[in-house]
């Protein structure tokens, strides 16, 4: 079976990298010498390209270009292999692990960012830093007065109002085969007598309105500070972590060390409630990605003064060994 998504894997690259070859957009930087940031499609993942290019902005004198819009992690990974990108500005773990790296998922999230880290520079010399501080998976939640109501904290909790519940989720979430519902009712132990598959878009309202007592979403998304929802511990561990980095190739690292303490720098520095906010600045306030991570940084002085943890500096012999 692995040997199966491995080739399927691979075809899917060699496909892409054909589809791409002509119609990445055309950047003045030089991504040898230069910094250029791969940035997706969604309003996170725009808004952490920006904070990336503004924070080396502000921070030294390199000429900085985006590629953005690269809507998934393996089109920023084949972005950096043909050598047209130097750092992707947000990659999660989760998705690395079963995309590019075609690997198992892994429940642990320590694990996981290490076996992402330690193949990400063995097999691509890519240095995947420490998180941003979040996490962007699946999440059970619920309206805070219906929380303290019924005393609820964690998705095992549920499982007292079964047969009471209405819950919305995500339509590909009723067959996904790992973490979808059948591993939900085998790992959790009970299954809801009442489950309504939906757009995911559609979960938030649902719930705000009373139309849904419990909606699957996701765990950054806007609406969640839009309408004060409280999401539920998963307990048993169903769902993969995805915790959020910048990755670098450690060529530009060796090359500019200051680009090396800035990204170690962002670690830890966003939270997913402070996620959260921005995603609703941008999504729901229609502030443009740009002038969000702006006042982002603005409010944090840029950072300045800020010494990095030395738990985060797992890069230090590596980049002395390519020096």
């Amino acid at each position: 079976m692995m040997k199966i998504k491995r080739s399927i894997l691979i075809i899917l690259l060699s496909f892409i990298t054909l589809a791409t070859s002509c119609t990445l957009p055309g950047i003045g930087a030089d991504a040898k010498n230069d910094i250029v940031i791969a940035s997706g499609s969604n309003t996170e993942r725009l808004i952490l390209g920006e904070i990336v290019a503004q924070m080396i902005k502000h921070n030294t004198d390199l000429k900085v270009d985006m590629i953005p819009n690269l809507s998934s992690s393996i089109l920023n990974h084949i972005a950096m292999l043909r050598g047209d990108v130097n750092i992707a500005g947000g990659m999660y773990t989760g998705t690395a692990l079963t995309g590019e790296l075609g690997m198992e998922p892994i429940k642990d999230p320590q694990e996981a960012m290490k076996v992402v880290q330690d193949e990400y520079y063995k097999r691509w010399d890519r240095l995947w830093y420490p998180s941003f501080g979040f996490e962007n998976t699946y999440a059970f939640m619920v309206t805070k007065e219906f929380a303290e109501k019924h005393q609820l904290s964690k998705v095992s909790d549920l499982g007292k109002l079964k047969d009471e519940l209405k819950v919305g989720v995500d339509t590909a979430w009723m067959t996904r085969e790992g973490d979808g519902y059948k591993a939900f009712q085998e790992l959790y132990g009970f299954k809801f007598k009442d489950i309504y598959p939906m757009q995911i878009g559609l979960v938030y309202t649902a719930l705000a309105t009373k139309e849904m007592d419990v909606v699957l979403g996701y765990s950054t998304d806007g609406k969640i500070a839009s309408y004060d929802l409280v999401l539920l511990e998963d307990d048993m561990k169903l769902f993969p972590p995805y915790d959020c980095s910048p990755v670098a190739t450690a060529a530009i690292a060796k090359t500019h060390p200051e680009v090396n303490e800035i990204l170690l720098t962002l670690a830890g520095k966003i939270s997913t409630k402070t996620m959260q906010q921005l995603n609703r600045r941008s999504d729901e306030d229609l502030v443009e990605p740009a002038q969000v991570a702006k006042d982002f940084l603005e409010e944090n002085n840029y950072f300045e003064g800020t010494e990095v943890e030395e738990k985060y500096r797992i890069f230090d012999d590596v980049l002395k060994e390519e020096r």
